[in-house]
């Protein structure tokens, strides 16, 4: 990239690239891309003059200068929050060509021009209000064309210029707020992705994601998140899906297995052919959500804006009445210029996306206000257990030992060929045995990994197999008497185990289990607190394991051994008896009670069929954010009911003062629209506390 130096400090310097070399939607990328480099403290990139300022280390400027030469700004992937960062500029950009428009045609313009200008602009409005009362709709619309024209016929001009002004603003502040909502919402879903290994004829490759296609190749190893949907073409891999089904355990994919965006190869590696590109994945379809969430309003919002579109006929007959006992057409217009829905269908959607936007920077995803006033108005909260009250991380339960070993033995043995492994049941046999301080000393020789089966080794001379059933039991051939199948099945109820064997004799049997998650009794007694009146647990598991968990979690109400089609029977029995429900969980089993609950709280480690169906996905493991979300959502309709009251107290005053001759139809105006305007912005106020914020970044770190 060509530049030249405009400006330069000891420790700051301004080169320009061209006007227009970075595009709106580009200028994110190589902002993002010359801030990650060495020695630079902080850039900023104008989109429009094609300026890039940097803060930097001295030490480090030729090395800067040259990095930022050999940037290819289309070749850059887009960087997170490009969506967003576009929004800001767009926005800066038509507030200050409508101020500027305001400016030329209000002191620069001849008389002559200015009003044949406000004639055609007010032609646009006017327009626009016909249309709605051919539609048979009697509201704003046709309440702001009124006030124009009125303002006109009265030779009004820069009143109705005013009055034009004024809308253009709140029309620019509500698309500004609905856009910049989306891309924030859309930026905490993507996978931020940059590149990906593709493979060819000649080797892999690393290409921008943006260049690949369906039917290429690409190579993925250990610890790497497949970046786009695909079938495996090459390969043995151990995939952790739980972002996407929910399963605590990795997942073996051979060929032809299909593979997830968003998932990460936990051991082995592949090849796989993409099938899809990233707004295609699932994840990509998950992020399609958010424009159809504009529509899911708030139920007390859809009745305000009713409510306020209802007024507009009496404001009219008001107008009507008093031009007619007054013959004064400066007070009817007056009381035109006062509406309530205006302020009412500009403040409370920003109350709501605000909401909405705060919740994604809290790392959770509401498809819609309405959810959020059902999750304000729940007095029930319903929990499926595993997976979400619980670990997605296996700890071990217990170690079962056959005649002749000990536990430690068999634990020990576990650990010394287990240690060589990243995945989660290797590491929880390894922090076992530490926690136990077993030493186990490296007695094997020839380690074998088998993907998805086990590990095998020489161990002491003799063939040690370690893994699943099928592995040790079918592949391996190791015998399995009556007795010790008897005691592999009463011991792994209701666990997953892993077997130890020995020149096919069984050893001993490791058992896993899903513990509770750390902060799952604190999050229920918050939730108590907030006026939460029952916390409910239902689960698939026997009493025993039911009564154990609920008993640790403080939660006294509880189901066990819960098939998957009563769970929304339940979800159904308790709103029949007057509660509001809201329902946690993650699996597939949970999703019909997901849809029947007032609304549906999704783990991001939930199936794909959970969190399309749930009204709110909590993006961080942890359960906090659903303390959050309950507190956000009774802040929402606290604010909306306030905006209501203040806007009719308001609005009512300026329509006495209209009548009473105390303000002109100019003063009117200006008045009823500063007043829409501060309760615009009073709306975008922050609702969670700083505290709140700084609690919600600590525990996503």
């Amino acid at each position: 990239m060509t530049y030249r130096i405009v400006h330069e400090l000891s420790r700051r310097i301004r080169v320009n690239c061209g006007r227009y070399a970075f595009t709106a939607e580009r200028a994110a990328a190589p902002e993002a891309f010359l801030r990650s480099r060495e020695g630079v403290e902080s850039v900023r990139v104008s989109c429009t003059t094609g300026s890039v300022l940097f803060t930097f280390d001295p030490a480090r400027k030729a090395a800067i200068l040259d990095c930022l030469g050999a940037v290819d700004a289309a070749a850059l992937p887009a960087a997170a929050g490009a969506e967003a960062h576009e929004a800001d500029i767009e926005f800066r950009n038509r507030l200050l060509f409508v101020i500027g428009r305001r400016v030329v045609t209000r002191y620069l313009l001849p008389p002559p021009l200015r009003a044949l200008y406000t004639a055609c602009r007010a032609a646009a409005r006017v327009k626009k209000g016909l249309g709605s009362l051919l539609r048979g709709r009697l509201n704003v619309d046709v309440l702001d064309a009124a006030a124009v024209s009125v303002s006109l016929a009265q030779g009004q001009g820069d009143t109705a210029s005013s009055i034009m002004f004024m809308l253009s603003l709140g029309e620019i502040l509500e698309e500004y707020t609905h856009k910049k909502s989306k891309a924030v919402l859309a930026s905490s879903l993507s996978l931020n992705i940059d590149s990906a290994w593709k493979r060819t004829e000649a080797g892999d490759e690393q290409v921008p994601l943006g260049r690949i296609i369906p039917g290429d190749r690409i190579v993925l190893r250990r610890g790497g998140m497949i970046p786009l949907d695909g079938e495996v073409f090459q390969g043995e891999a151990m995939v952790c899906q739980a972002s996407l089904t929910g399963e605590p355990l990795p997942v073996a994919k051979r060929k032809g297995n299909a593979v997830y965006a968003g998932t990460v190869v936990e051991e082995g590696e592949l090849v796989i052919t993409v099938t899809s590109l990233a707004d295609e994945s699932r994840i990509g379809k998950i992020i399609t959500i958010i424009d159809e969430s504009e529509s899911l309003k708030s139920l007390l919002q859809s009745r305000a804006e009713k409510l306020a579109d209802s007024i507009v006929p009496f404001s009219f007959a008001a107008a009507a009445l008093i031009w007619a006992l007054t013959g004064k057409a400066a007070k009817a217009a007056a009381l035109l210029m006062v509406d309530y829905s205006c302020a009412i269908k500009l403040s409370m959607p920003i109350a709501v996306l605000s909401a909405m936007r705060e919740a994604a920077q809290a790392r959770i995803f509401v498809k819609g206000g309405k959810f959020l006033e059902a999750i304000a108005a729940a007095d029930t909260v319903i929990f499926d257990k595993t997976g979400t009250l619980t670990e997605a991380k296996p700890v071990i339960a217990k170690v079962v030992p056959l005649p002749g070993m000990k536990a430690e033995q068999v634990l020990s043995m576990a650990a010394c060929l287990e240690e060589h492994f990243p995945h989660g049941v290797a590491a929880a046999v390894v922090r076992q045995a530490e926690k136990e301080g077993l030493i186990h000393r490296e007695d094997h020789s020839e380690l074998e990994y088998v993907v998805a089966h086990g590990v095998a080794a020489s161990y002491a001379g003799a063939r040690v197999v370690l893994g699943s059933y099928h592995f040790v039991f079918e592949d391996e051939k190791t015998a399995l008497r009556e007795e010790e199948k008897a005691l592999i099945e009463r011991e792994t109820q209701g666990l997953s185990a892993i077997y130890l064997a020995r020149e096919g004799k069984l050893l001993g049997v490791i058992c896993f289990s899903d513990p509770p998650r750390p902060e799952a009794a604190e999050v229920i007694a918050r939730l108590k607190a907030l006026g939460i009146s029952r916390i409910v647990m239902i689960t698939g598991d026997n009493e025993a394991a039911a009564r154990r968990i609920a008993g640790e979690l403080g939660i006294t109400e509880y189901y066990a051994e819960v098939l998957p089609q009563e769970k929304s029977e339940l979800v159904r029995r308790y709103q029949e008896g007057g509660s509001a429900v809201i329902m946690v969980g993650d699996g597939i089993n949970d999703s019909p009670a997901l849809a029947a609950a007032d609304a549906g709280v999704a783990m991001i480690n939930g199936c794909d069929l959970a969190r399309e169906v749930a009204d709110v996905v909590l993006l961080s493991p942890d359960l906090h954010s659903l303390v959050r979300v309950v507190r956000l959502g009774r802040l929402l309709i606290s604010r909306i009911s306030a905006n209501y009251r203040h806007i009719l107290v308001t609005n009512s005053a300026l329509l006495l003062l209209s009548l009473g001759g105390i303000i002109s139809a100019g003063s009117s105006a200006l008045l009823h629209n500063m007043s829409t305007f501060l309760f615009s912005a009073a709306s975008a106020r922050p609702y969670l506390t700083k505290n709140e914020k700084q609690g919600a970044e600590h525990k996503e770190r």
